[in-house]
């Protein structure tokens, strides 16, 4: 069961159950049920008035997530995003896994991903056209572990969420070895900082801001090389990103064992590629590693 209150205009709503993807509850004009449709809730009261004998059924469309959600996320119409560059609304051009890559999202299947925190669940995450596989669901990791030297590429793109600000913007990471994410934000236009896009959180901002505006596809291309632990002395570990082509890190030390929300271990043994749910529809597609000897 889920209790929990709102506010709406002088009437006081309470929530209290969820029956199939429905919330019902009941608020001082009578029965409410809120129906989640994508990333909006319509929420109907339905309003007994005794003396008419009628009853009157209200609808509301909430532009915002009932408990969080500050904004609807679209990957429509931008006209209104101010462009730095015309290129900015020109998607990255697509790289195709090189020989001896292993490709880890071709859009097909999730077949090479599990849920977080559970090896026997299927990821969950929506698969849609064109190779497309968006966030929902929870957090999802690759079955295999990498550990020594290897090269990430990643395609993604955030929604464009006007009415939603900061780390509430289109939200999302790739965590290497399931430790040091590289943020995915819509940061487009800001002066970047750690927690930004292309920000190695809590470690390092991006020597500058290469994003694209949001809804235009990105890529990431990350050389890692894995933090070594020898006779109980630790080597750090070591990363470059090239954020569309342009260099924001330069073999940057990795000064922690584990970034924000990472899955921590052993610093010195393999880690699978995590991709996170923050709770945005961010999207990715054509992720691919390949190992360096």
């Amino acid at each position: 069961m889920l209790t929990t209150c709102v506010s709406s205009g002088p009437d006081s709503i309470q929530v209290t159950k969820v029956l199939g993807g429905i919330m019902t509850g009941n608020s001082t004009n009578g029965p409410l049920y809120f129906l989640p449709l994508g990333w909006a809730i319509v929420m109907i009261v339905i309003d007994f008035h005794p003396r008419e004998e009628t009853m009157r059924v209200l609808l509301s469309l909430s532009i915002a997530l009932l408990f969080a959600a500050t904004g609807v996320a679209q990957y429509g119409d931008i006209s209104d995003v101010k462009l730095l560059k015309p290129e900015d609304k020109e998607d990255v051009k697509s790289v195709p896994a090189p020989k001896g890559a292993v490709v880890l999202l071709d859009g097909k299947s999730l077949d090479k991903w599990t849920t977080r925190n559970d090896a026997k669940k299927p990821a969950s995450w929506k698969l849609l056209e064109g190779g497309i596989a968006q966030v929902q669901g929870g957090d999802m990791v690759t079955k295999d572990t990498f550990g020594g030297s290897f090269k990430l590429h990643v395609e993604f793109r955030v929604p464009y969420m006007p009415k939603a600000s900061g780390q509430g913007r289109g939200n999302s990471g790739v965590y290497l070895q399931g430790r040091y994410e590289v943020q995915v934000l819509d940061s487009y236009g800001l002066d970047s900082k750690d927690n930004d896009c292309g920000g190695i959180y809590g470690i390092a901002k991006p020597l500058k801001n290469a994003c694209k505006a949001p809804t235009v596809w990105q890529s990431y291309d990350i050389d890692f090389h894995s933090p070594k632990i020898v006779d109980g002395k630790k080597t750090m570990g070591r990363i470059t990103v090239l954020h569309n082509g342009i260099k924001i890190h330069d073999d940057v030390k990795l000064t922690k064992d584990n970034t924000t929300a990472g899955a921590g271990g052993d610093p010195g043994t393999p880690g699978p590629i995590l991709l996170q749910d923050h709770g945005n529809p961010v999207q990715y597609r054509n992720i691919w590693l390949k190992t360096e000897k």
